[in-house]
C-alpha cells in the first residue's frame, strides 16, 4: 500500500527477463511504424505526383516499411506467446489473469486505485491483474491483426487464403477488422503512456526504467508473492 508522510525503504527486485524486454521494445517500435504508415496507406493526405521526371513512390515506400514492421511485430508476438507459457513466474499468464480468487481481488483493487476510489496501491512483483488482462486482450488483438494482414498481403497463397476465408470470410471483412483494430491500438498506446507516467508519480515502482533494466522497486516490507 502507498503510505504517506512516512519514509519508506525500497528494495530492487528483478522481474522482467531480457526476452520480455526484447518483446516489449520490438512490439512498441513496430507498432509505431505500423500505426503511422497504416494511417497514410488507408487515406493518403496528399499526392506524390510533384514532378513527372522525378517520381517519389511515397506510397510504395511506406507500404514497404509497413510490411517490414509487420514481420517484426509478428516475431515479437511469437516471443510473447512463448513467454506466456514458458517465461519466468511473472511472465506466465497464470500470474496476471483473473483466473483465481486472489487475482480477482487484485483486479478489483487495481480498478479502485485507477478510478481514484482509494489511495491503496497493491504492490505486485509482476503485472497487476488489470494491466495483465488488458495486455492479454491486446495480445489477442495482435494475433488477429497479424492474420488479417497476412490474408490481405498474400491472398493467392493457398493455405493463407483458406485460413482467411475460414476466419474472416471476404478480404473486405478482413480489411475492415484490420482497420478497426488499428484504432484500438492507437487508443491503447495513448492510455498506456499516460498510465505508465501517472503510475510513476502515484506508486514509485520505477516501471518506466524497468522496461529497460527489468527491475522494479518495492517497499522493503513487501514480501515476494
Amino acid at each position: 500500500m502507498v503510505k504517506k508522510d512516512k519514509e519508506i525503504l525500497y528494495r530492487r527486485v528483478f522481474v522482467w527477463s531480457w526476452a520480455l524486454r526484447l518483446f516489449h521494445w520490438s512490439f512498441a517500435l513496430s507498432c509505431a511504424v505500423l500505426l503511422l504508415t497504416g494511417i497514410y496507406i488507408h487515406s493518403p493526405p496528399f499526392t506524390t505526383k510533384w514532378a513527372e521526371f522525378k517520381p517519389q513512390y511515397l506510397m510504395a515506400t511506406l507500404r514497404y516499411y509497413h510490411f517490414a514492421a509487420a514481420y517484426v511485430f509478428m516475431a515479437a508476438v511469437a516471443v510473447r506467446l512463448y513467454l506466456l507459457f514458458f517465461g519466468n513466474r511473472y511472465e506466465r499468464f497464470t500470474d496476471f489473469l483473473p483466473i483465481n480468487r486472489r487475482n480477482i481481488r487484485s483486479l478489483w483493487q487495481s480498478l479502485k486505485f485507477y478510478l481514484y476510489l482509494t489511495d491503496e496501491h497493491e504492490w505486485r512483483m509482476g503485472h497487476t491483474v488489470l494491466a495483465g488482462t488488458i495486455y492479454f486482450l491486446l495480445f489477442m488483438a495482435a494475433i488477429v491483426m497479424s492474420l488479417t494482414g497476412l490474408y490481405m498481403l498474400y491472398p493467392d497463397v493457398s493455405w493463407i487464403s483458406k485460413m482467411g476465408v475460414a476466419l474472416f470470410g471476404s478480404l473486405q471483412m478482413a480489411r475492415f477488422i484490420h482497420y478497426i483494430l488499428h484504432w484500438c491500438f492507437i487508443f491503447f498506446v495513448i492510455v498506456h503512456l499516460y498510465i505508465a507516467i501517472w503510475n510513476d508519480f502515484k506508486a514509485p515502482e520505477a516501471i518506466i526504467s524497468g522496461a529497460f533494466s527489468g527491475s522494479k522497486f518495492l517497499p522493503a516490507e513487501v514480501e515476494e508473492d
